[in-house]
């Protein structure tokens, strides 16, 4: 038996957001430089005195044990996408060669029951493998006398290698089923915001409207023959305008509260921000703002990038607390301007920050996405390396919303 474990390889599916080895990044190549590392010292080393390794004589090496080897190593190539044949396949070829000296291939067996327990659908195969394999462990100590204390270890990485593949592949799962809650949550936050603002736009102002349809036509039809029916008619119109502009207005008070300003006041836009920042500074952020906008843009996009900004500080101060170092940067672009927000996560409420942005997403960071793409734009929030967040926005000047 081969009486050193191989270093197998670590898994990245399991650990989202993190290191992806060549293992995730190149799956193909790397198992076949795998299967090629495996195949090599199995077929040129052998069990030499006292537990070492030496090289086998030429005439030990053209064996007909080699295409054994050769079988085994060319079946860890599809270890992912055939694991339990690959473990059926290494296990035969290592039956037919135990007690002899090349008896090597435990190692190709290891890799196969992690495989089996990484990505085998039916789990029951694992620990019918386990058991193949210790069984063949045993006979092959027996045979070449090999210490119980030896088979038993032989016996522990074995089971282990299993084991450790089917709880990466629980948690791979788990990881996965989180991040579809997460889609499945920030969908649902998006339609039912949509679905309430039309609805309440449809039963506030839909009525309003038709009616300054229906007064604008009557006093069309009735100008020429009676100008102060139509008058009358005009008045109505005015009247039912106002009203539906002050419902209107009210009504997007409710759906977008804005605590400390007159609901009938001017919208904010981006000539506002030092008065948003020093609210902040107030509330203990430390916030720097670079950059300006030489002209004047659209008012709706002046106002989502206002609340982009005025969401995005909320943020820092909720999840990362007073202290944070946050900058905010402003260019302006031929086609648009980007909003760039920046912050250190080393504040007071730092232990929150994990959990505030990888949880299940909010109304915040959905919100100002939802707002950049109404504009035809994009919105990204990614951790920074050194700890932290990175907000990026860009929103179109030119054309039309979608």
């Amino acid at each position: 038996m081969n009486s050193t474990a191989p270093h197998t390889e670590t898994p990245g599916r399991g650990v989202p957001g993190r290191f992806r080895g060549p293992f995730t990044r190149w799956p193909r190549s790397a198992d076949a430089v795998l299967a090629t590392a495996l195949f090599l010292p199995t077929m040129l080393l052998e069990e030499g005195p006292g537990d070492t390794l030496v090289v086998r004589p030429l005439s030990e090496i053209l064996h007909p044990a080699l295409l054994l080897f050769l079988v085994s190593g060319a079946a860890l190539y599809r270890r992912r996408s055939r694991p339990v044949p690959v473990l059926c396949v290494v296990l035969a070829a290592w039956a037919a060669t135990l007690g002899s000296s090349h008896s090597t291939l435990g190692g190709m067996v290891i890799v196969a029951l992690y495989s089996v327990g990484r990505h085998a659908e039916d789990n029951r195969w694992g620990p019918v493998g386990v058991v193949a394999a210790i069984v063949a462990l045993t006979i092959d100590g027996i045979l070449l006398e090999v210490p119980w204390g030896d088979i038993g270890f032989g016996a522990f990485v074995m089971s282990g290698a299993w084991y450790l593949g089917r709880r990466l592949r629980l948690r791979a799962g788990r990881a996965a089923r989180l991040r579809q809650e997460q889609a499945a949550e920030a969908r649902r936050i998006v339609t039912e915001e949509r679905t309430h603002i039309a609805r309440e736009l449809h039963d506030v102002v839909a009525h309003r409207v038709s009616m300054m349809t229906v007064q604008a036509g009557a006093a069309r039809m009735v100008a020429a023959e009676d100008p102060q029916g139509a008058l009358e008619a005009m008045a109505a119109v005015e009247e039912a305008g106002r009203q539906a502009l002050d419902e209107l207005r009210h009504l997007l008070g409710v759906l977008r509260p804005d605590a400390g300003r007159d609901g009938l006041g001017p919208q904010p836009g981006l000539a506002d921000l030092p008065r948003l920042v020093a609210d902040v500074r107030e509330a203990g952020l430390d916030v720097t703002v670079s950059g300006g906008l030489r002209d004047a843009v659209p008012a709706r996009v002046d106002l989502s990038a206002y609340r982009i900004v005025q969401e995005a500080l909320t943020n820092v101060l909720k999840h990362s607390g007073p202290g944070t170092r946050t900058e905010v940067r402003l260019r302006a672009e031929s086609n648009g301007i980007t909003i760039v927000v920046l912050d250190d996560g080393h504040g007071s409420a730092v232990g929150s920050v994990s959990t505030g942005h990888h949880g299940l997403p909010g109304h915040g960071i959905v919100g100002m996405r939802e707002r950049a793409l109404l504009l035809g734009g994009t919105l990204d929030a990614t951790p920074r390396p050194g700890g932290g967040f990175r907000l990026t926005a860009h929103l179109p000047t030119k054309g039309e919303p979608t």
